[in-house]
């Protein structure tokens, strides 16, 4: 299995350049940025916030980086210190270089990360395959993680064919002219198109070879073994999966997480209802989601 890399190196610098430019517009307050060495590879973290309290880790959905929570840092790091990261494997500034076969190499990636940043306990967020990751590592490494908040996460029921041709129309709008993006936004149903500077990375990234394996689907008994205090945020219309089927799945294998279905949201849940995605991660870390 080979590793998420760029075709070339003009490739890499044609993304390196767009990522440092991105960094500053979206991220222009105070951060520190480190490589953390993990046995997959070294992983770029950002960090903002207060230097004590229990971090929020923000883990990124697939083809994204740190820069997609570019919205919710200032309010999330008014109480909490936070920690943005690249995920291993994705376009980003991390480096892999150990391939990673399935979601338990996710979780071990993970556990190395918080581990080597010397975090006992976190408040992990995931959305979609970064939901999936941090869902994951609860299950692989349980102990770790005081609470989850899963924006839209992948892993709980098999996507069909409307997903992936929800990320072909949004993939393909998102290189139309500007002035037309927010008509194709609401035709294709991804608001994740009108965030000019995310659109611009994402398109600097197509040099980017990603391989990383696939979403699999949790089994019950997986399910069955959270045991942290968790919350679900679901997309009520969510290209990935029937919201309302997964909600019941969920309802009854994991009885103590608390699952919203969002209104009038899709999978873009975190730019379709920033609102309420702040409002979930901020109750779950003060201890209201179970």
């Amino acid at each position: 299995m080979r590793i998420s890399e760029f075709r070339n190196g003009k490739a890499e610098a044609r993304f390196h350049a767009a990522y440092e430019r991105a960094l500053t517009q979206l991220w222009p307050g105070a951060r520190t940025s480190v490589d953390v060495p993990t046995g997959f590879g070294t992983t770029r973290v950002h960090r903002t916030g207060p230097a004590e309290g229990q971090p929020i880790v923000l883990l990124p959905g697939s083809g994204g980086n740190a820069l997609m929570w570019h919205g919710y840092l200032d309010a999330l790091a008014r109480r909490h210190p936070v920690i943005a990261v690249d995920t291993i494997g994705e376009p980003g500034a991390s480096v892999q270089t150990v391939p990673v076969r399935d979601g338990r190499d996710a979780a071990a990636w993970l556990e190395d990360l918080l581990t080597t940043l010397d975090l006992p306990a976190v408040h992990l967020v995931g959305c979609s395959y970064g939901g999936w990751i941090a869902l994951n590592h609860q299950i692989h490494h349980p102990g770790r993680t005081s609470t989850l908040t899963l924006v839209d996460p992948a892993g709980l029921a098999d996507p069909g064919r409307r997903f992936y041709t929800w990320l072909i129309a949004g993939g393909l709008a998102a290189l139309a002219p500007r002035p037309l993006r927010p008509r194709l936004a609401g035709l294709v149903g991804n608001s994740a198109i009108l965030d000019t500077e995310l659109m611009t990375l994402m398109r600097a990234s197509m040099g980017f070879r990603r391989r990383l394996p696939l979403a699999t689907t949790l089994t019950d008994e997986e399910l069955g073994r959270l045991s942290a205090p968790a919350l679900f945020l679901l997309g009520e219309r969510s290209a990935l999966h029937d919201a309302r089927e997964v909600a019941a799945r969920l309802h009854r294998l994991a009885p103590a997480a608390r699952v919203d279905l969002v209104p009038d949201t899709g999978h873009a849940l975190p730019t379709d209802d920033p609102a309420a995605v702040l409002a979930g991660i901020l109750s779950t870390t003060t201890g209201q989601a179970s």
